[in-house]
């Protein structure tokens, strides 16, 4: 779903303009890209600060309304104050919507609890958590999930094996990528296996 924005166009840039900004509680921004020349903006600072809750906003279409009419962009950059940590700049990048764009969402695996492979004692090696995708930005979604319920211990899941939307495809070099694994060893046979095992041939050699 697409986050709008109203914004004003900024009729001065510059350290000093703003600072001046910041001083009202807003934000500078600028949108550039799409070969057009880029766009100096200014956000009410309060309500792009209640976006930051938004969960993975950079796979987000923002539809910016100015006085020189409708932008549709992404969010790039979000540059901090490296004191009290408050938003003094945001970059926007243009984007034409009927085309594809190449975005990183998070990864998250699911049913942890369930895992056969660590419910027999492995360890889970979680050790790729964002993906690289390309698809339309309408269709992109705001994080990928891998499902342990099934998974053994020596088992992994790749790139390849994710599940991802229709119309959305994996990024450069992501297929071969082990995103998850479940380490260890099996678990021993049972005492009673084991003996079964060990009087089998016992037995036969004493039929002789």
């Amino acid at each position: 779903m697409a986050i709008k924005l109203n914004a004003e166009i900024r009729g001065r840039v510059g350290k000093g303009a703003a600072r001046g900004i910041r001083k009202n509680k807003n934000i500078p921004a600028v949108v550039y890209g799409e070969k057009k020349a880029p766009v100096a903006i200014e956000l009410n600072g309060r309500d792009f600060e209640m976006l930051l809750q938004t969960p993975s906003l950079r796979t987000k279409l923002f539809e910016i309304d100015t006085a020189n009419g409708h932008e549709d962009a992404m969010l790039m950059d979000i540059q901090y104050h490296p004191v009290n940590d408050t938003v003094v700049h945001v970059d926007f990048k243009r984007i034409d919507v009927k085309k594809p764009v190449n975005v990183s969402v998070p990864v998250e695996v699911v049913n942890v609890e369930t895992s056969k492979g660590l419910k027999m004692g492995g360890v889970l090696n979680f050790a790729v958590r964002k993906v690289a995708l390309r698809g339309l930005v309408h269709d992109i979604p705001e994080k990928i999930t891998i499902d342990l319920t099934n998974l053994n211990i020596g088992d992994s899941v790749h790139g390849s094996d994710l599940v991802l939307p229709a119309g959305v495809e994996l990024g450069l070099h992501q297929a071969e990528l082990a995103f998850a694994t479940i380490g260890g060893k099996m678990p021993d046979e049972t005492p009673a296996a084991a003996a079964a095992t060990t009087a089998a041939p016992a037995t036969a050699e004493a039929k002789k």
